[in-house]
């Protein structure tokens, strides 16, 4: 008799990584202190429990700062918007200035 062993490539081993947002981490851990029933906490949001405890175990040693985004990432979103901001006043500015150009030039030429 011959086993027949299954192909295993890599796209079977492959798990989606799921992300969560720090508001949910944070509401999560603290429903894990309020009930001591992480399991059903788990099962209601198709969570691993470990994942559960973890966020629980991170919550009590550091807060809620655990779970907020890092500020690079937030100094890079708001160099973003800076520059956007900077380029419409660029914009502007070169408009008005088009603007003012043409109204001496018309001025100039009804003027006797």
């Amino acid at each position: 008799m011959s086993k027949i062993n299954p192909v295993i490539t890599t796209s079977t081993l492959k798990k989606r990584k799921n992300t969560y947002s720090p508001q949910f981490k944070f509401d999560r851990a603290l429903e894990a202190l309020r009930t001591n029933n992480i399991a059903d906490i788990a099962r209601k949001y198709n969570i691993n429990p470990n994942v559960l405890y973890i966020w629980r175990d991170q919550l009590i040693e550091r807060g809620a700062t655990v779970f907020t985004t890092t500020p690079d990432h937030e100094v890079k979103e708001l160099k973003s918007k800076l520059g956007q901001l900077e380029q419409m006043v660029g914009k502007k500015e070169v408009e008005l200035n088009l603007l003012k150009n043409f109204s001496d030039f018309y001025s100039s030429r009804n003027q006797p």
